[in-house]
């Protein structure tokens, strides 16, 4: 069985954030939950490991990853999405010099020149540099993997999103986002959309150039997938009347997402289960075309073209 698994679900900084006091990180803290750096499994007709972040030693001890991946995708040049492609070194190191083939690392040309700079000593022997470009399928793989541009800010011109197509199933994934340059039609009606939300509400600035729910709901009805998981969520959101609001990460909200009716806001969660009740508020509320989801670490979801997808894992 094909599936998806999110060996992390959080920031660049993970969920709850060391030594923060906000309300949010105190309430996860309070639930020993922890969301660590994003990072995404596919098991398919290959093995692909979508980022490989700061984490990604426990994340794979923790979803018993222990043979080297068909490829590696890489989003974008951000530390919390290739500073962990060193401890891949281990596939290498555990086996005799000529069994080991060095592993595909996908990632654009300015993402590659940023990996290079730091772990250019593991190209050739660990990995084997593959360039990525938007709008052309990824070539050397089994499965059908097409990238499209993304903007993540000045600081991240390498950003791309993945559609993965295999065996009937389509999986769209932003990836770090604040907008699109260009919408193609390999983006409507996937079977499963990963879609990045720093947010719930939309920041009256949006300096790391993060998407938030309260945006990405226009995606969501163009694009209307069958199903919709939200993942790469922070702790950014300033919660009413919590004194650490004035931390140099909270951002206050532009103007906060109100009920269609009645007006009334959506409260901030504080917690996995905040996100799931104020998530499925929220699409029902506006009637969103999707089954609408909120990830979490170790979560894993086994695709199907059929519509009865169900997801396995425990929060």
């Amino acid at each position: 069985m094909y599936s998806l698994t999110f060996l992390g679900t959080g920031g660049a900084w993970g969920v709850p954030e060391h030594s923060c006091s906000c309300l949010i990180c105190a309430s996860m803290t309070a639930k020993a939950e922890q969301r660590s750096r994003t990072v995404l499994l596919w098991k398919g007709s290959e093995t692909l490991l979508i980022d490989c972040g700061p984490d990604i030693r426990s994340q794979m001890k923790a979803s018993a990853l222990t043979k080297p991946p068909d490829a590696v995708l890489i989003t974008h040049e951000h530390g919390d999405h290739y500073i962990g492609l060193d401890e891949l070194l281990s596939f290498r190191r555990c086996v005799p010099r000529e069994a080991f083939i060095p592993i595909p690392l996908y990632a654009t040309r300015e993402a590659h020149s940023v990996i290079e700079n730091r772990f250019g000593y593991l190209l050739g022997s660990v990995f084997e540099k593959r360039l990525v470009r938007a709008g052309e399928p990824l070539q050397g793989l089994e499965t059908q993997v097409v990238p499209f541009k993304t903007y993540h800010g000045s600081v991240a011109s390498g950003s791309v999103g993945y559609v993965i197509r295999d065996a009937g199933v389509k999986m769209v994934y932003t990836s770090d986002f604040s907008c699109l340059p260009e919408e193609p039609d390999i983006l409507w009606r996937p079977d499963l959309l990963v879609l990045q939300t720093y947010w719930l509400n939309e920041p009256a600035v949006n300096r790391p150039d993060h998407m938030s729910l309260q945006n990405a709901m226009e995606y969501i009805l163009r694009w209307e997938p069958r199903q919709t998981l939200l993942t790469h969520l922070s702790d950014q959101d300033c919660v009413p009347g919590d004194p650490a609001n004035d931390a140099l990460k909270k951002i206050p909200p532009k103007n906060p997402l109100p009920h269609p009716q009645t007006g009334k806001l959506y409260p901030i969660p504080l917690c996995q289960e905040d996100w799931d009740q104020v998530v499925s508020r929220i699409a029902q509320d506006f009637c969103l075309p999707t089954r609408l989801r909120v990830s979490y670490d170790g979560l894993r979801v086994p695709c199907r073209p059929a519509p009865d997808v169900q997801e396995t894992g425990a929060s």
